[in-house]
């Protein structure tokens, strides 16, 4: 096809390569050649390196550090991602990104992690409350109602007037809690034009 560079598609290859190879040799429990592509040229090598690391709980410290440094997407779609599993990356640095898709996913990982402070609980509300992106919005209310905090209870019952994709996150995070203001939200919510927020409500109402 015409405008296509045959060697960029070499490059893709050998890059998918070099993963496959980084994803054997850890499954062989070989982890010096692993270890030798956390400064590849290429982000999505340096970012499967980090994701294999953390899989065979070998990321070190150390290595998380200069990650950081890493401005590359791809490293940090893959530190936001492993925030999930791991205390060491510091969640903020990610909810901060100016990249929605990496503030959806370290929302999502703070939620699976269920480890919280005062500034991470505030900035997932303010992102729930503020964020221009609707699925960061979707992603920081499914992660209020994770943690289950009462402080956050205020961010949920907004999102539950958000569009129809946040409303449904925004029910279902109500579960934990309960309350006047809680039931009020569920039964709105029941007759919702939205039929996924009115099964959201049935299902939390049961």
């Amino acid at each position: 096809m015409a405008g296509l560079d045959p060697n960029d598609d070499f490059e893709a290859r050998e890059i998918t390569r070099i993963r496959q190879d980084i994803i054997a040799s850890s499954l062989d429990g070989d982890y010096l050649p692993v270890l030798e592509h956390l400064k590849h040229s290429a982000p999505k090598v340096r970012a499967t390196v980090l994701k294999v690391l953390d899989n065979e709980g070998k990321l070190e410290k150390e290595t998380i550090e200069t990650a950081l440094m890493d401005s590359a997407f791809d490293v940090r779609y893959a530190l936001a991602y492993l925030i999930s599993s791991n205390l060491e990356i510091p969640a903020m640095n990610f909810l901060r990104d100016d990249d929605p898709s990496i503030v959806e996913v370290a929302c999502w990982g703070v939620g699976e992690r269920g480890d919280a402070s005062a500034e991470i609980l505030e900035t997932l509300q303010s992102i729930t409350e503020s964020h221009e992106d609707a699925l960061c919005r979707e992603s920081a209310v499914a992660a209020l109602g994770a943690l289950g905090d009462e402080k956050a209870l205020g961010s949920i019952l907004k999102a539950v007037d958000d569009i129809a994709t946040v409303r449904r996150r925004a029910v279902l995070a109500l579960s934990p809690f309960d309350g006047p203001e809680v039931d009020s939200a569920i039964v709105k919510a029941l007759e919702d034009r939205d039929w996924q927020v009115r099964q959201a409500a049935e299902d939390i109402s049961r």
